[in-house]
């Protein structure tokens, strides 16, 4: 696939380098293209990668991992929503302080014809540089076709992924991430912990 991956920080970066590897063409958009820690992921990840800034990343992606600050979410989608509209976006960003912690909201007004997902939220960026056997990753978003997509994305990260449901389940994976951060930080379970769906 040709994914633009905005930010290519420890979320960004980490996953952006495991789709790369995969043999997906990953444009990482970032606000300064030649800083030096970008351009030294890039050498490392080969020659199916480069960094553009985050308007240049979006030309000709099919899909569009969001890992930058959530805080400003909303203004960006809003001044690429044209860019945007259409595409497959995941929204992996947290709005800690927002009135809505992931970004649907904006996604909804401004990107009508988007397939909007939620997933590679919940956990500490930990989980995606060296995941835990057998763990299971969360999304919900739209029921389309595009689910294949974001179910060989997660698979490609080396998690499995598991459907909570539609784009009104969004909420569900903020939830996941507050029972992540219970569990990891105030039980002192450490950033390593991820969670397993068992059924009969």
């Amino acid at each position: 696939m040709e994914i633009a991956v905005l930010g290519a920080g420890k979320i960004g970066g980490t996953i952006g380098a495991k789709w790369a590897q995969a043999g997906h063409t990953v444009r990482f958009g970032v606000r300064d293209p030649q800083k030096p820690e970008v351009q030294q992921l890039v050498k490392s990840l080969g020659g199916n990668t480069s960094a553009l800034s985050l308007e240049d990343a979006l030309q000709g992606a099919e899909v569009v991992l969001f890992a930058i600050p959530g805080r400003t979410m909303a203004e960006m989608i809003a001044a690429n929503a044209q860019a945007l509209d259409g595409k497959i976006l995941i929204d992996a960003t947290n709005n800690m302080g927002g009135e809505s912690i992931n970004s649907f909201p904006a996604f909804k007004q401004h990107t009508p014809n988007a397939s909007i997902y939620r997933t590679f939220n919940c956990y500490g960026w930990e989980n995606f540089v060296d995941p835990i056997p057998d763990a299971d990753l969360f999304y919900a978003g739209t029921d389309s076709a595009a689910r294949k997509s974001i179910e060989q994305l997660i698979t490609d990260v080396g998690l499995h992924p598991v459907y909570v449901g539609g784009v009104e389940q969004a909420g569900v994976l903020d939830g996941v991430l507050q029972l992540w951060f219970v569990l990891s930080g105030g039980q002192k379970m450490g950033r390593k912990l991820a969670f397993k769906v068992l059924t009969p």
